[in-house]
């Protein structure tokens, strides 16, 4: 049974204004006007069948609703769903716990449903929220459990190191006053952006790309490749394309990014929608650097030459992967792990697709890439919820108990299926990653070293390590295999992570590591036009609607419509962190 929360107006006044649910709010209201003091972890301790223990069942069912974040194709078996599948079963299983969904959905459509959620104050009793800034929203307005105390008790030591590896600051992301608001997903660096080129494609065509095998390529060697590819159709449809970019340009964040610029932008040294120091300790804001600026350039002239998509700027994100599934364009700007999720599609269509990873170096041979942000996505639990521990539980039993299980085919045999078979991580009851920092290059050294024989498989620290070296034994096996998870499983894993691993051992990264991750109180207002600015003018210099030299002018008009002031604001921040 739920109990009732005050909420505060203020904050529900400004949620609902900005929603236009000025009706909601007066019956949300109507029904918050009691509140309690939540229960404690020993309180909660009563219900369970061995009180303390990080996996323990609860006597009586207890029923959980949740905000879940959906991908497009999260490979679920037919008759499964986000609410009933193998992993929401195994909670029931292990906890007595049902898990029910108050909504499901996925990118802008998940963050306009948190944000109602919150103006409602009718929150889930778990969900996902991507940003510090709405976590510190929900302290403000008192909406949110502390999970210090049920932290310290529940977590297992092992989901404990993988916190601590990030020397703190993980879970420093989700403290506020000296308290743990939220349970972070960690992000780890696995950059850079890579290029993914049809290795097929280039032994059809007779290209040898990287003559010195050093896993690095420059600009000129895509170029030419795309034009080759434009010139000869290896696909044979007719209608090739140059490489699609999406309209959004960059991201931040390098792991979950595909058909950015940025791997463009890093042999110039240019990092855009980064926050960085400049030579005199000032902030500045990645975007409006002179290299970005060259960057521009190189686009622009790549546009005029038909290296870049003529569509560019209009296509949606499903329509550019549509492009490589038809066969129409074999070069691809993304993360090691677009194989699993994106490129996956070309093989179902083309049995012989197989892909080639690169990096692109700067003149001086070196890869320029951004250290990632340790979090900015936090599980928060609804004030007042009963079982609170529950969400650390959760995390146990899913990036502790079944990511290290020696047996899982034995002990979650269902759970064990899924893995096998490349269903989507997202299914999971939290769609987030707990990983230590070094996890990505440890599971890669797991999996070459079990390929090879010289560990078994009982020696693999995680269930998917082990997974992985099945599936890439049968595509080595059979590179022709129609076992799509073995096919994305190799690819993502010996040609993507294998080429972060070459180039961390041979030095060949140039790290910059951000000066400012965060919001502050004039983004709120400000960003939003901003990054549409930025992005309309990059855009436009790039299809030649404007001159380069127009980058001045959105320059100009970016810091008069908010920027200078955000960076006073940053650096503000910044100093009295010190």
């Amino acid at each position: 049974m739920r109990n009732n929360w005050s909420i505060k107006s203020k904050m529900l006044t400004k949620r609902l204004a900005v929603l236009s649910m000025s009706a909601l709010m007066v019956s949300v209201l109507a029904a918050c006007g009691g509140s309690s003091n939540p229960p404690t972890a020993e309180d909660a301790g009563q219900y369970e069948v061995t009180p303390g223990d990080p996996f323990s069942a609860y006597k009586d069912e207890v029923t959980v609703t949740m905000g879940r974040v959906t991908t497009a194709n999260p490979k679920l078996p037919a008759g499964d769903t986000y609410e009933n599948n193998a992993y929401t079963r195994l909670v029931k299983e292990s906890f007595n716990a049902q898990i029910k969904d108050q909504f499901e959905a996925n990118g802008e459509d998940y963050s306009r449903q948190v944000s109602l959620a919150i103006a409602s104050g009718e929150l889930p009793d778990m969900m996902r929220v991507d940003s510090k800034d709405e976590l510190k929203e929900l302290v403000d307005n008192d909406l949110i459990e502390d999970l210090t105390e049920v932290y310290k008790q529940y977590a297992t030591d092992n989901i404990k190191q993988i916190y601590d590896s990030y020397d703190g600051r993980a879970l420093d992301n989700a403290t506020i006053d000296g308290r743990l608001m939220g349970l972070p997903a960690t992000s780890l660096d696995s950059a850079p952006t890579m290029v993914w080129v049809r290795q097929d494609w280039l032994d059809v065509l007779g290209i040898k790309l990287d003559a010195d095998g050093d896993g690095a390529i420059k600009l000129e060697d895509v170029e030419k490749t795309a034009e080759e590819f434009l010139k000869k159709d290896p696909g044979q449809t007719g209608k090739p394309v140059g490489i699609p970019f999406v309209n959004t340009l960059n991201t931040t964040d390098y792991n979950g990014s595909a058909y950015t610029m940025l791997g463009v932008a890093s042999t110039e040294g240019a990092y855009p929608q980064y926050w960085m120091k400049g030579e005199d300790g000032s902030i500045v804001y990645g975007s409006t650097t002179e290299e970005t600026k060259q960057m521009l350039g190189v686009m622009a002239d790549w546009f005029k030459r038909g290296i870049i998509d003529p569509q560019f700027g209009t296509r949606t994100f499903d329509d550019i992967t549509a492009l490589y599934t038809n066969g129409q364009s074999g070069i691809a700007f993304g993360p090691w792990h677009i194989p699993d999720w994106g490129l996956s599609s070309v093989k179902q269509m083309d049995k012989h697709a197989k892909f080639t990873a690169y990096t692109l170096e700067d003149a001086d041979g070196k890869v320029n890439v951004a250290h990632a942000n340790p979090s900015g996505q936090f599980i928060v639990v609804r004030k007042g919820y009963e079982h609170p521990e529950l969400a650390i539980k959760i995390i146990n039993l899913f990036y502790d108990k079944l990511a290290n299980d020696k047996d899982v085919a034995t002990t979650m045999p269902e759970a064990a299926k899924y893995l096998e078979s490349g269903v989507d991580g997202s299914t999971r009851p939290f769609n987030i990653e707990v990983n230590s920092a070094t996890s990505l290059l440890d599971d890669y050294s797991d999996v070459v070293r079990g390929i090879k024989g010289e560990i078994g498989l009982d020696q693999v620290r995680t269930t998917e390590s082990k997974n992985n070296i099945g599936s890439i034994q049968t595509y080595l096996k059979d590179q022709d295999t129609d076992d799509l998870t073995a096919w994305s499983k190799y690819h993502s894993r010996m040609n993507g992570v294998g080429l972060i691993d070459k180039l961390t051992q041979e030095g060949k990264f140039n790290w910059m590591t951000p000066a400012f991750s965060g919001t502050t109180p004039s983004m709120k207002q400000t960003w939003a036009n901003l990054t549409k600015m930025e992005q309309e003018s990059f855009i436009k210099i790039i299809t030649g609607a404007e001159p380069l030299d127009y980058f001045e002018t959105f320059v100009s008009n970016w810091k008069k419509q908010g920027g200078d002031q955000v960076i006073q604001e940053i650096e503000a921040e910044t100093t009295s962190q010190k």
